[in-house]
């Protein structure tokens, strides 16, 4: 190309204007030394092989790569396509090139819009890279040409027919191959530059078309080309195999779909229908067997129906099939004798669970009631308690007393509705809710279905599973409970429901509306030894591989065990103790140091550590000022320390110790009280302007509130200001009015407990909750000396150690 026709081709424009089809001029002289004649401009690319007879577009944006192609372009000059051996490197040196390059020519010019512009190259021959010479704005080698061998061997010209053969065999597999490329590579005669052709259009990585590149002999360059070929054609024949298998088997089904088609139409004109199939047949037997009511065998009828009439390819074959499934096996009509010998029953509740009176009084007279009226409402009994008293094993018991079938769901951390009505069928993967799920399994429709943990159901976005439950726990309404998944009304209404629960007032209002609360309160020390003796002894023995004759505990080590190790409402840490009584005894049975074990209270502190808890009641109430509350907490009662503390200051009271608002009124209320009968408790009047009281509930890190502590903080007071001490063996609750009224509370038989557990021997209660100690156990009211608070008046007469009857005079009663 001359230097008139480059000037003339870099001045003209396409005609969208964005690209020039030139050689850039740069207008300047060149100021450079001239290339001799046995040197090469270099354009080094980063991840292309140019082999010798192709025709290649090069994308250049490098400041030296374009230098050199314009250069080229003016001296119409070759240039040395060469590639790095590092895509990364910016500024290539030749440490970073491959020695072997294709020369070129530049047949065309594009200068982009962009910073990038093309040049389109056809490969000439190979050379070596000797040299970089200096001096040049560009990359400029000296090189040396490399001849190719003759072709007349035979052995190369019998490779050039396998070549070829494989070529054209791989060509025929690809889709959409111009058959122009075909005959363009049948009528090559040259083996070096057939071998160039195919290894530049096959799909190999740069290094591995730079390592045939730098193949000089050609015979080894063919046969490694050869080893390419074949393996890319097995993996073609593989493809190609895998292809027609997929299209074979869409075809066989597409076949049998529509000669099923064909099929049905035949039978619909011929007024003939295909009953004779062995599936629909057997799901039309289990619907008639199945005991349905009338509109849901219909709908079930109905189902299959459209069943018959679906291909088994289709997607919503299966999910019908599964839908009829679930209807077929609810128990509709199964039910399970109810046993109505109440005395059997009170036997077996009395065999599971010892004390429990008052459950068990209520559940018997169910069966007493269900015996004389079998269509009667089941009723909804909830059992409120701590954890571990049993709420879930009573439920077990309330089954094997019924003689009804027992199943459990978990309300735990539920929050969504479909969890408990179920998902629509149009839904992937839809199935029942937990309600009718827990049917099936029981597989009778009258079964005891226990709600555990109702007061844990959570509420998310996808809506409020306790506003489902009031359908599912009404007598009223639960007869006909509509199932999202199974849209067909079920009976619920002969499921005996039980429920369970800690804490009462986190169960949503109308839900706790429909069920009887019935409260299961801690146990007392003496049936806590009942029950290990009883129960858990035995089945922590069987769990840890003991027999009774080789290993035994103790009435007395289990005294020591429950006084203590353990402060709790139920018997779950109890058991686990025991478990851990009954592992060390196995451990010493097994490596034969003992036949037979006997743990005695003598041996508990060698298993179990040192005792966890001891009787802070003498260390505490040494001094004025210290009164000792009983508290209620959701897993049972505890007892409270009030301190209260004098110290000189300007009439000041400071509470700590994590007081609620509640509990911080109460102890404002007990000093305004205190201040209000300072003259008939002799205190002077000055002690308080000139005093700063801080009243402190230890256990500081616990939250604590209610108004329960009213009589405790007000005895406290008044004792650090009298300065004379409550008795150590005392302990109150109540509440305080600004009268000095004691008001009642709730959790008298939880407190009284914790009481009796923590070694009180007096308890101090408001008179109005005289009516709850029948709900405390006779053994813990033999055991207690009960004072009931009129007034705060009392209080002090009870409380104080030195109390003298001429300080407060008894009110006339």
């Amino acid at each position: 190309m001359t230097t008139p026709e480059l000037e003339r081709l870099s001045s003209s424009e396409n005609h969208d204007g964005n690209t020039n089809d030139t050689s850039p001029s740069t207008g300047e002289k060149n100021a450079y030394p001239p290339i001799p004649d046995d040197a090469l401009i270099i354009i080094p690319v980063r991840n292309m092989v140019l082999f010798p007879g192709m025709v290649i577009p090069v994308t250049i944006a490098r400041e030296k790569s374009l230098l050199a192609a314009q250069a080229a372009m003016k001296t119409d000059r070759q240039i040395g396509i060469v590639l790095q051996r590092n895509p990364e490197t910016a500024n290539p040196e030749q440490k970073d090139l491959y020695p072997v390059g294709t020369t070129a020519s530049i047949l065309r010019y594009i200068a982009a819009s962009s910073e990038a512009h093309h040049i389109v190259c056809q490969g000439e021959g190979r050379f070596r890279l000797v040299e970089l010479l200096d001096g040049y704005p560009f990359l400029v080698a000296r090189i040396e040409k490399i001849q190719d061998e003759p072709e007349d061997n035979v052995e190369i010209q019998g490779r050039m027919v396998q070549l070829k053969q494989r070529a054209l065999e791989i060509l025929q597999m690809l889709p959409q191959v111009p058959q122009e490329l075909s005959d363009s590579l049948s009528n090559v005669t040259s083996a070096a530059l057939l071998a160039d052709l195919m290894t530049g259009l096959m799909d190999l990585t740069p290094d591995e078309k730079q390592e045939i590149l730098e193949t000089l002999d050609l015979k080894s360059r063919i046969d490694r080309l050869l080893s390419h070929l074949a393996y890319r054609l097995e993996i073609l024949k593989v493809s190609k195999d895998i292809d027609e298998q997929t299209k074979n088997r869409l075809d066989d089904r597409h076949r049998e779909a529509l000669l099923r088609e064909q099929l049905k139409t035949i039978q619909n004109q011929l007024g003939e229908f295909d009953n004779t199939s062995s599936e629909a047949a057997e799901l039309s037997e289990k619907i008639e067997k199945a005991n349905m009511p009338e509109d849901v065998r219909t709908h079930a009828q109905k189902e299959l129906n459209r069943l018959k009439n679906m291909p088994e390819s289709s997607g919503e074959y299966s999910m019908l099939r599964n839908y009829l499934e679930w209807l077929i096996e609810l128990p509709w009509a199964i039910s399970s004798s109810d046993r109505t010998d109440i005395n059997e029953a009170r036997k077996i509740l009395d065999e599971d669970h010892y004390g429990l009176d008052k459950i068990k009084k209520r559940i018997l007279e169910f069966l007493a009631v269900h015996k004389l009226n079998p269509e009667g409402k089941s009723p909804l009994l909830c059992f409120v308690g701590p954890p571990g008293v049993g709420k879930t094993s009573l439920g077990q018991s309330i089954a094997r007393a019924t003689g009804r079938k027992f199943v459990r769901v978990s309300m735990g951390g539920v929050h969504d509705e479909a969890e408990i009505r179920g998902h629509r069928r149009t839904y992937i993967g839809a199935l029942p809710g937990n309600i009718i799920q827990a049917i099936r399994r029981a597989g009778t429709n009258n079964c005891v279905m226990l709600l555990d943990e109702v007061d844990k159901l959570g509420n998310g976005v996808q809506g409020d599973p306790s506003a489902a439950l009031l359908e599912v726990l009404d007598p009223a309404q639960n007869s006909t409970f509509r199932d999202n998944y199974l849209a067909v009304p079920f009976d619920l209404s002969k499921v005996m429901f039980v429920c369970t629960a800690n804490m009462p007032d986190t169960i949503p209002g109308p839900l706790r509306d429909r069920l009887e609360m019935i409260q299961l309160p801690g146990y007392t020390e003496q049936e806590k030894t009942q029950i290990a003796l009883r129960y858990l002894i035995k089945r922590q023995r069987e769990e840890n591989g003991l027999k009774s004759g080789n290993c035994d505990i103790t009435e007395s080590a289990i005294h020591d065990i429950i006084g203590n190790y353990t402060r709790e409402a139920g018997v779950r840490n109890l058991e686990r103790l025991i478990g851990s009584v009954f592992r060390n005894a196995a451990m010493k049975i097994a490596e034969d140091r003992a036949e037979k074990v006997i743990v005695d209270s003598a041996d508990i502190p060698d298993i179990l550590g040192t005792p966890i808890y001891e009787s802070e009641i003498a260390m505490r109430t040494s001094m004025p000022g210290i009164a000792t509350g009983l508290a209620w907490t959701p897993v049972g009662g505890d007892i409270l320390f009030i301190e209260a503390s004098r110290v000189p200051g300007r009439n000041k009271l400071t509470l700590t110790g994590q007081l609620g608002e509640v509990m911080r009124e109460s102890a404002q209320a007990a000093l305004t009280l205190v201040k209000a009968r300072a003259v008939d408790l002799r205190i002077n009047q000055e002690l308080f302007e000139n005093s700063e009281i801080h009243v402190h509930v230890p256990a500081g890190a616990i939250p604590k509130d209610g108004p329960s502590a009213g009589v405790a903080m007000f005895l406290a007071l008044a004792s650090i200001m009298m300065n004379k001490p409550i008795a150590s063996d005392h302990a109150m609750t109540g509440e305080i009015s600004l009268r000095g009224l004691v008001l009642p509370v709730g959790g008298i038989k939880e407190k009284v407990l914790a009481a009796l557990r923590a070694g009180i021997k007096t308890v101090m209660l408001p008179a109005r909750n005289k009516r709850d100690l029948d709900d405390i156990p006779e053994e813990a009211r033999n055991q207690l000396q009960f004072v009931f608070l009129e007034t705060v008046d009392d209080a002090i007469r009870a409380g104080l150690i030195e109390y003298n009857s001429d300080m407060i005079p008894e009110t006339g009663k």
